[in-house]
């Protein structure tokens, strides 16, 4: 009997062991999901789907709410996200997820009709109008305002739209917007002009404060840990992938802005060529991602510490 049982197991172990191995074959041979936003977060990754030879299967969603749930449930791979949803992300999965690389530097912009914002202390008793209450916007901005000793007033919108629907139509004089709405905002009101430039404004501010590494990154690319350990090498391959998008971005606007409009990532290649390089598309990586990211996560985490899901990122969501 016992010759029996063991004449089976062997035999069950044959039977099954191509299954095993067809599966095996099959999960090595699967896209990477990739999972991404409409608008600048979005723009790294065009021309990577542009190429896509089936290496990657492409999600792009029009809210960050849409990509947490892809990202916790499991169906996607790899996310390009907001910034501070990295870290969101970070906490609420318990460290299953790691930041791959910074994708965006900041592409938020004050913009003005008239000429008489010069700098931050011209601000004193204005109002600006934006969108973005209890985000990024919201909390660089007054991080800027309260570093220079400025009392400003800010007033929101729900949505970004909304503000530059107002500017275009002369109904607000000054105002915080992100590309590709600054652009949509000038090409239709050349009334408007860029009168500050947040990200150059928060690395002064920051510098005020000490924080001389800060630097204002809107998004970052993240990966499920579990994925990462298990697929090193498809990792890696998205990250030279990656590189080489955003590199053909910056280095090929015009053709770039049609990739772009293609995929509607933004709608109007006319809109993404004179936004793009406003957008500040970089690849930032190791332990450099480190050194910019965590002083923002830090200012975040002091302005609002659910803004970062309730504590700052430590090192180990850093890929090295």
């Amino acid at each position: 009997m016992k010759n029996f049982v063991k004449i089976l197991a062997v035999l069950l172990l044959v039977i099954a062991l191509p299954f095993v191995c067809a599966a095996e074959s099959a999960e090595a041979d699967a896209p990477v999901r990739v999972a991404a936003l409409k608008g600048p977060t979005g723009m790294s990754v065009a021309h990577m789907m542009t190429e896509n030879d089936g290496a990657y299967e492409f999600t792009l969603a029009g809210a960050p709410a849409e990509v947490n749930a892809l990202v916790i449930s499991g169906q996607v791979d790899i996310a390009s996200v907001p910034i501070n949803v990295g870290s969101v992300l970070y906490n609420k999965t318990e460290g299953g997820v790691k930041a791959l690389a910074l994708t965006t530097r900041g592409m938020l912009y004050l913009l003005e009709k008239g000429d008489t914002i010069q700098s931050v202390s011209d601000l004193e008793g204005k109002t600006i109008l934006y969108a973005g209450q209890g985000a990024t916007p919201e909390y660089v901005t007054k991080y800027i305002l309260t570093a220079n000793g400025v009392n400003a007033t800010l007033e929101t919108e729900a949505e970004h739209a909304a503000v530059a629907s107002k500017a275009i139509e002369g109904l607000a004089d000054l105002v915080l917007l992100p590309e590709p709405q600054v652009t949509n905002v000038l090409m239709k009101n050349p009334d408007f002009r860029i009168a500050l430039d947040i990200t150059e404004e928060f690395a002064a501010a920051a510098k005020m404060n000490g924080a001389e590494n800060a630097q204002l990154s809107m998004s970052v690319v993240i990966v499920r840990k579990e994925f990462a350990e298990a697929h090193p090498d498809k990792v890696a391959a998205f990250m030279s992938d990656l590189e080489a998008s955003i590199a053909f971005a910056n280095e090929n606007v015009a053709e770039a802005a049609q990739e772009i409009a293609a995929l509607e990532i933004i709608p109007a290649a006319k809109v993404a060529e004179k936004a793009l390089p406003s957008c500040r598309l970089v690849f930032v990586s190791g332990e450099n991602m480190q050194v910019q990211a965590a002083p923002l996560y830090d200012i975040l985490f002091a302005a609002d510490p659910a803004s970062v899901g309730g504590k700052v990122p430590d090192a180990e969501f850093y890929l090295k």
